[in-house]
């Protein structure tokens, strides 16, 4: 489903990824790990083409999308569900709402919202929350609005930067349980992580990045 050939990537004098390249296919989950400033999070912004890499060559279901026209970024991201270690949830919205947006930003057809929205919802666990706003729900719930979010899209891939990282062991417990549950059901994953108790619980193959190398594969 993606693959990585030679990628390399650098932000001024600073080497981001160096000859990068791996594969994961379709229905994986798969760990992107190493220390902070490894990069993870480069990996995951090139394949949102948020960034370009320098050289190299980056596959997502066999095209090349570091190639693809400026007009078709928004139609590869319909296939890209996307969840951040920070939420990023408006708070002036309800849950209902901001999963809702999603849809919007994707031009789908509003008559579809309320029946998409209710069955993320319902799978994520907070079908009665759908009226509360951001400020009434704990770290846990917040990360199940950005999950609900992500899968309202119905993309191919979920694409988790630290999607645990502000939560307690026993919050992210219940949002690795939803992610496992949600890859049972033929969802791709690429979750970039550094939390070893995880590691450890949910076993997956590691791709391990330090200093913008692979280090295992």
């Amino acid at each position: 489903m993606i693959i990585f050939k030679n990628v390399s990537k650098s932000f001024g004098l600073i080497k981001a990824l160096t000859n990068v390249s791996f594969e994961v296919n379709k229905g994986e989950f798969v760990y992107l790990t190493g220390p902070s400033g490894s990069g993870k999070t480069t990996i995951l912004k090139i394949i949102q083409r948020e960034v370009l890499p320098d050289s190299g060559q980056v596959l997502f279901d066999n095209v090349d999308i570091t190639q693809i026209p400026l007009h078709d970024i928004p139609t590869l991201r319909q296939n890209m569900g996307v969840v951040f270690q920070d939420f990023k949830v408006l708070m002036e919205r309800t849950v209902s709402e901001n999963v809702s947006v999603a849809l919007a930003v994707l031009e789908v057809d509003e008559a579809e919202w309320a029946k998409r929205v209710e069955h993320v919802l319902k799978l994520v666990g907070l079908l009665k929350q759908k009226n509360m706003f951001p400020s009434q729900l704990s770290g846990g719930e917040l990360q199940r609005v950005s999950l609900a979010r992500a899968l309202v899209i119905n993309p191919k891939i979920i694409l988790a930067d630290e999607p645990t990282g502000n939560l307690d062991w026993k919050t992210a417990d219940g949002i690795m349980d939803l992610l496992e549950k949600i890859n049972k059901e033929g969802k791709t994953i690429i979750m970039a992580t550094h939390h070893a108790g995880i590691l450890k619980e949910y076993k997956h193959r590691i791709i391990h990045i330090e200093n913008g190398k692979i280090i295992k594969n």
